[in-house]
């Protein structure tokens, strides 16, 4: 809820932590995801609460339709053909970036500070720069999913955002894990396009992505530590404490082992040793504790 935020941002902001990444939960879900331009929806008043409340704090916000839309896609969806069956539908690119492009504009309009498109739409960087430079917002800046793969760890933040597409997958728009060579050419394209800051998600799996990236490109480099990632972890050092076979879910409400402690700074230095200059993570704050100790 938007109380708790403030409350939560503001704890973050005294630790240190200079920038936020803000995601969208609607319930009410459409086959168009409108909700997720409307002008009084949950991210627009996220990011105008925080603008009123909390001072000197970068705000970014998630660009995408997945929250708000029905079928959990990152995408306008069509039907080809007569046939109604999963395998005749497609992602309709060209619509998609009109309503990203109005995503952006509403978030623009609530004070954030940078967007982060994150559909994996072809042009997605161009189409909404060029829409908020035509609104008069050219200081907005665009925080790139450059290379975003159709990866296996994202199952916890799709559940938290009931975003688990309900037939076909995410692999024509998100790219193959077992593809390297096309997160150059999807950087390259979203620096061509006006990103001011790329990013490669997921990150442990992809550190090197993250190490081509920053040979390759001089640009600021972000990498997103995902859900998954996040949820190995908790039950990793869960189970190490217990000595047994674990499957329960880690409560996030139970201590912080000297294990778990360990095992993140070493993956969070993992991560900004291969190259990233900013780091995505559940485990920020927590960081930062550690970091002032």
């Amino acid at each position: 809820s938007i109380d708790n935020l403030v409350k939560d941002i503001e704890e973050t902001k005294k630790l240190g932590i200079k920038a936020v990444l803000l995601f969208g939960v609607s319930h009410k879900k459409d086959p168009m995801g409108i909700g997720a331009y409307a002008k009084n929806g949950i991210a627009q008043k996220a990011i105008r609460t925080i603008r009123k409340n909390i001072k000197d704090i970068v705000v970014i916000s998630d660009v995408c339709l997945c929250g708000y839309i029905s079928h959990g896609h990152c995408g306008i969806v069509k039907a080809q053909g007569t046939r109604h069956k999963a395998q005749d539908y497609i992602i309709d690119n060209d619509e998609t970036l009109k309503v990203l492009s109005k995503i952006a504009l509403s978030h623009a309009e609530a004070g954030v500070d940078f967007v982060a498109p994150s559909a994996m739409m072809d042009g997605q960087v161009k189409a909404i720069r060029e829409a908020l430079d035509k609104q008069g917002y050219q200081d907005i800046g665009i925080l790139g999913y450059s290379a975003k793969y159709a990866s296996n760890f994202y199952g916890p933040f799709r559940e938290a955002l009931g975003s688990k597409p309900q037939f076909g997958d995410r692999k024509t728009y998100q790219m193959d894990y077992r593809n390297s060579d096309e997160a150059l050419r999807e950087i390259k394209q979203d620096i061509d396009e006006g990103a001011d800051i790329i990013m490669v998600k997921p990150a442990l799996s992809y550190l090197d992505i993250i190490y081509r990236a920053k040979q390759n490109f001089n640009l600021s480099l972000a990498a997103y530590n995902v859900s998954g990632e996040y949820a190995m972890v908790k039950a990793y050092s869960r189970c190490s404490v217990l000595g047994v076979r674990c499957s329960k879910r880690t409560d996030n409400r139970e201590p912080i082992t000297e294990t778990e402690k360990n095992l993140v700074l070493e993956i969070l230095t993992s991560i900004k040793r291969a190259g990233a200059d900013l780091i995505v993570t559940y485990h920020a704050k927590e960081v930062a504790k550690w970091l002032k100790q």
